[in-house]
């Protein structure tokens, strides 16, 4: 929204124009000019194919393998005998998790993330903890895939420039604020070149890592059967089992971008379901073959950790010891390594204000949450997720270990909660004929597997960070409490208010003449047809008896997150107001008084709203504008957050192009 000062005698309408400040067009440089509204084909064009999802969307659950499987096998400690059966049974996970999503995808075509299905599922209750678990673990994405591209990249600089890796984060993490701003696509397709470098250098690792000790298989199979045996007489069975699922959880952090394409359905092009489903295809196989591959690397190089490096450095840096370039190849593999890490935040800024605008939608969050900027993005949602991530670095100071038992926390509540409300979903179709015990089995395993790794994660390190998550996402489960119960308060009230408005009589059947222009008229401003707005067309004409001989309804419907959903998403919008002010025009016309409207369709509410006044200034120019807002008994700090003020802002505008508005009061006690 623009600033109200720049409008009114030198605003669009006037014959002197001004020319836009140097901070617009710095502004509109750096993230782009407005979408146009009126394409038909801007839907297609903002959505993406397959592989663009894999690499904006898939990105976050493949660069995982690079503090995933670290951190697994950094907790086996001396015991790495027990990587292989882990990197076996993370694979199995990785595949059974997608497996289950992508029913879950079938099941919700539109987009079956976590706060989707809790709620369809478990309850609005139950769907809103998972959406705020879901919140939390967006803004630890952003923040965990920073951190650890900062630890990948600063690997390959001398110890002294450590100092510099905490500022070269929060740079990056600004740089993708804005980056996301301009658009999805834009973000996408400017981060693709670095995708392939990872997956061209992380093949040639792998693979190579695992062909040339195939002449140690032998001998890695007897050190690993003889770690077993020394592993049972100094643990016991127990004590080798505990360590095994302490490892295997806290390398849960692996799969925690698996769920990112159900809850991306929304950009995927059409057939979404189709595309959604063949991006999780791919994101599971490079994910499994990466995270599984690695584990078995470190087993058979012995790496062991050295400071300032990450693992996956060190493997670098002793495989390219055997292959030509080798420097250069230590360079491109740690370098793709961190800017994939650097994509993969971008499921943060894609889903997470996706969340919040749903969320926002269904009145968890307050409601502007959900509006989209003249670029189609949800712009309000991007800075609160970036401001959050910025936060999360500052807090912890960059230390992966500590982020990630943050990180998989909430992932896997959410995990657990999906999988439990399809597995009770499907539970209670057991007497049709549909067949359901397959999938049954496999959403009850996943639920296993994915509470079994919370229940672990939460009992080994509450006191390591654990707790801060647990805090964090109270906090937010409380605040969408308080949001509803205020939305809800506030529409019962207004609700009781203007019931008996509802039941106005008609004066006259006989059809008015058509609104004079040249007779004083009454522009009211509504949303749609409600209380609200039935009480500030009626207050015009009961302040000013007798004066207008006319009424124009003026009407602008907000493209936002929950209507911008398919080609033709803005003519479902236009239809719909304009049916709204048909029923104001027909209220009008049984009360014997000449009505038409005015509508348009935008992300701009305000502007919009200024547009049409001017243009039904030229037409009747002896108007009044009038609008409802709500008044407030005992004003709150909170409530100009919770509730739009457009009115006051387009009163100022107006007065400064020389119009009339008076604002009709909607109070509420």
């Amino acid at each position: 929204m623009g600033n109200p000062q720049d409008s009114g005698a030198n605003g669009p309408d006037s014959p002197f124009p001004e020319k836009p400040s140097l901070f617009a067009r710095l502004r509109k440089a750096v993230i782009g000019p407005p979408r146009d509204l009126s394409d038909r084909t801007i839907f297609h064009r903002l959505s993406v194919v397959a592989f663009l999802a894999w690499v904006g969307l898939g990105a976050d659950g493949l660069s995982s393998s690079s503090y995933g499987p670290e951190e697994a096998f950094r907790t086996l400690g001396e015991h790495t005998y027990l990587a292989l059966p882990i990197a076996v049974l993370m694979m199995a996970t990785v595949f059974l998790i997608s497996a289950c999503y992508s029913r879950i995808i079938s099941r919700f075509p539109h987009g079956g993330g976590g706060y989707v299905v809790a709620t369809a599922l478990l309850g609005e209750r139950t769907g809103m903890v998972s959406g705020s678990a879901l919140l939390v673990d967006y803004v630890l994405t952003i923040t965990v895939s920073i951190a650890a591209a900062g630890d990948a990249l600063f690997s390959i600089l001398p110890p002294g420039w450590q100092e510099l890796k905490l500022p070269v984060e929060v740079i990056l993490i600004l740089a993708l604020t804005t980056l996301n701003i301009r658009g999805v696509k834009e973000s996408i397709i400017t981060l693709l070149p670095v995708f392939l470098l990872f997956l061209v250098t992380h093949i040639i690792l792998i693979g190579f890592g695992l062909g040339s000790h195939t002449s140690e298989i032998v001998r890695t199979t007897e050190e690993v059967q003889a770690g077993f045996r020394n592993g049972l007489a100094t643990l016991g069975a127990g004590g080798m089992f505990l360590l095994f699922m302490h490892a295997y959880s806290l390398g849960g952090g692996t799969y925690t971008g698996l769920e990112a394409v159900s809850n991306g359905l929304p950009i995927m092009r059409e057939p979404r379901v189709k595309t959604a489903q063949r991006t999780m295809i791919y994101m599971a196989v490079s994910l499994a073959l990466t995270a599984g591959g690695l584990i078995i690397c470190y087993l058979l190089w012995q790496v062991q950790m050295v400071p300032g490096k990450t693992l996956n450095a060190v493997l670098s840096e002793r495989v390219a010891e055997r292959l030509p370039l080798g420097h250069l190849f230590v360079i491109l593999t740690l370098f793709s390594e961190g800017a994939l890490l650097v994509v993969g935040a971008q499921a943060g800024f894609l889903d997470g204000p996706r969340v919040l605008a749903n969320m926002a939608i269904d009145n968890w969050m307050p409601r502007r949450l959900a509006a989209l900027s003249e670029r189609l993005t949800t712009q309000n949602g991007i800075l609160i997720m970036g401001g959050s991530a910025l936060a999360a670095l500052l807090y912890t100071r960059g230390d992966v270990r500590h982020l990630v038992v943050m990180y998989s926390i909430n992932v896997f509540l959410t995990f657990s909660l999906s999988m439990l409300g399809m597995a009770r979903s499907l539970l209670s179709r057991r007497g049709s004929e549909e067949p359901w015990k397959k999938e049954f089995a496999l959403f009850a395993g996943g639920f296993i597997f994915c509470f079994t790794i919370l229940f672990v994660t939460i009992f080994e390190k509450f006191g390591e960070g654990g707790w801060v998550t647990l805090l964090v996402t109270g906090t937010v489960v409380s605040l969408c409490f308080l949001v509803r119960r205020h939305y809800r308060t506030t529409n019962a009230k207004l609700s009781q208010l203007y019931a008996i408005l509802s039941e106005i009589p008609r004066m006259t059947d006989k059809a008015p003449a058509p609104p004079d222009p040249s007779q004083p008229t009454a522009a009211v401003l509504v949303g749609g047809y409600t209380g609200l707005g039935i009480h500030t067309t009626l207050a015009a004409f009961r302040e000013f008896p007798g004066k207008f001989k006319n009424v124009v309804f003026i009407s602008v419907g907000a493209i936002d997150s929950g209507a911008f959903k398919g080609e033709d998403a803005v003519d479902r919008l236009r239809d719909r107001i304009q049916k709204e002010l048909e029923k104001y025009v027909d209220l009008m016309s049984g009360q014997g008084v000449p009505a038409t409207y005015k509508l348009a369709v935008g992300t701009d509410v305000v502007s919009e709203l200024e547009r049409l006044c001017l243009e039904v200034a030229r037409e009747f120019p002896q108007v009044t504008y009038f609008a409802g807002q709500l008044i407030f008994q005992r004003e709150r700090w909170y409530q100009p957050i919770l509730h739009n003020e457009t009115a006051y802002i387009l009163e100022k505008r107006l007065h400064l192009a020389g119009r009339t508005m008076v604002i009709i009061p909607g109070r509420v006690g």
